[in-house]
């Protein structure tokens, strides 16, 4: 009790002064919201870039979240001992944490670039941050503790921490993600705690020791200058960090709102990789294009309507085109970013041949999930050329419950194709999905593949409501690659990647999601 009302005091000293008692009040109450605002934002971009390099968001946002709690927690622990010149301290945790948290994101890209210890640098700062962001609020308790009652000042200073926390869950999807990136994102945030810094320095500067102020005064400005530093020169930054993460020169690069988009080029291979995964080489793309379109529309009846999830690249739909009688090509995926660069990027729509503006072509860029729940159109081939399952949202999208929605949409006599990994490298994988897409009701499956040198042996999983008879395929476009028996031998596999998967995966249970991830970890 003796040692509360000695901090109080020394608050009240430190506080009260050469400004209106009003004003100093309004500088920390800023300030406290500034703080939740700012510790949601940092704990948001290093999960999202954890989950961008190493996959399995859920995972790292539920370790981000776990050791941020823990390390607040600690900060707070360790405030009690924080007896004397409670704002000098205060203001130092906001310069250190305005540092920290603004060169977390663009260190952690570094790391991952350069280093094999981008997890290190990842736990780093989360525990760093978080013990900083614990302190924040105790002190700023204590400090406010001569303006209010106890009960008054707890209300205050929680309300407007969890405040800032939802203004700063708003900001980041709709706002910085898409239009600023995680990159600058934390650069801004970074000057936004910097800001705090000074304004609590001006605020308060009769109140400080003049060798607190000069120091306090000379690091922050240091600090902004890094940051400030960093922001304008992010753009060449990132150019830097691009051409060493990817083998080949980076030629566009967009941080969307679902994903990092990137084209590269070397030579006469251009690639295409979102969240770092390779979509395609231009090399031998037109081995896996022909064989998930030609192998199924070979054997088809009547097709005239054609669904396409996932495939805003355009490639799929090149290949369709080759069939005079298909009337109309809906294709479905989320990012318009993708789509957008298909039409318009010089090297995407040579590859393409402009496929996304024929007349027959309407996309809808919506989640194909949801697309199939809404939908009541009927199709006559569906194509799922959705990435690998290699996160929640992804798995769900390989799920019975995505299936069933997609058999509603199938006409009686519809075939579906979708892309399904590698049975080589992915063999619970691949068999899982075969098995999801059985139970769901779509009953005949006809699992194939084939070599494609940029993915090595790859797998594609055809069905179907009634039987097909794959020995009448018969190929009646031009291919470069893909000839009738051909097709016919990519439906033989050699024992050593034949699995009797009894699993399928469902939006409660992802286990096409545990699958992939441990069978493609012991391959990188």
């Amino acid at each position: 009790m003796t040692e509360s009302v000695s901090t109080s005091d020394k608050a009240s000293s430190a506080i009260l002064g050469g400004l209106p008692r009003n004003k100093e009040s309004v500088v920390l109450i800023i300030s406290v919201f500034i703080a939740g605002l700012c510790s949601i934002i940092y704990e948001l971009l290093i999960g999202t870039t954890s989950s961008y390099f190493l996959g399995d968001s859920v995972k790292q946002f539920s370790l981000t979240i776990g050791f941020y709690m823990a390390a607040m927690g600690f900060g707070s622990y360790i405030s009690r001992y924080f007896t004397q010149n409670l704002l000098e301290k205060f203001i130092g945790v906001e310069i250190l944490l305005g540092l920290l948290g603004g060169v977390s994101v663009p260190v952690l890209y570094l790391a991952f670039a350069y280093t094999n210890q981008f997890e290190v640098y990842k736990f780093g700062f989360i525990l760093s941050i978080g013990a900083l962001i614990g302190l924040e609020i105790p002190l700023l308790t204590r400090l406010m503790d001569d303006y209010y009652s106890l009960k008054v000042n707890i209300s205050n200073i929680l309300s407007l921490d969890y405040f800032g926390a939802l203004i700063a869950t708003l900001l980041f999807p709709f706002i910085l993600l898409p239009f600023v990136g995680t990159f600058k994102s934390s650069l801004v945030f970074g000057l936004v705690n910097m800001i705090i810094g000074f304004i609590n320095l001006w605020a308060f500067k009769d109140e400080l020791s003049s060798y607190s102020r000069k120091l306090y005064f000379v690091v922050s400005v240091l600090a902004t200058a890094i940051l400030t530093t960093m922001l304008f020169g992010s753009t060449a930054l990132l150019n830097n960090w691009h051409n060493q993460a990817y083998e080949d020169r980076v030629v566009f690069a967009k941080q969307s709102n679902y994903q990092s988009v990137v084209v590269t080029k070397n030579k006469e291979d251009i690639r295409l990789f979102l969240n770092g995964s390779l979509q395609f080489s231009s090399i031998d793309e037109y081995r896996y294009h022909e064989s998930l379109i030609h192998v199924p529309m070979s054997v088809g009846r009547d097709i005239k309507n054609v669904l396409i999830l996932g495939g805003g690249d355009g490639m799929a739909i090149r290949e369709l085109l080759k069939y005079p009688q298909i009337e109309h090509i809906t294709l479905v995926d989320l990012d318009p970013v993708v789509t957008e660069i298909a039409i318009s990027n010089h090297y995407l729509k040579t590859l393409n041949q402009d496929s996304l503006k024929n007349s027959k072509v309407t996309i809808l860029n919506k989640d194909a999930f949801v697309f199939l729940k809404e939908s009541r159109q009927k199709f006559d081939f569906v194509v799922s050329d959705l990435p690998d399952p290699n996160n929640v949202s992804l798995a769900r999208l390989y799920s019975i419950e995505f299936y069933k929605f997609l058999q509603n949409r199938m006409s009686d006599d519809a075939i579906f194709v979708s892309q399904a990994t590698s049975p080589f490298f992915a063999k619970k994988t691949f068999w899982c999905i075969d098995r999801t897409i059985k139970y769901s009701g779509i009953t005949h499956t006809y699992p194939y593949h084939v070599n494609v040198p940029s993915f090595a042996e790859w797998g594609f999983i055809m069905a179907s409501k009634s039987k097909i008879d794959i020995s009448k395929i018969d190929i009646q476009v031009e291919t470069k690659f893909l000839e009738n028996s051909t097709a016919k031998k990519a439906f033989l596999f050699g024992k050593d990647i034949k699995v009797n998967s009894k699993s399928y995966s469902s939006l409660d249970s992802p286990v096409v999601l545990n699958y992939y991830l441990s069978e493609w970890k012991y391959w990188n």
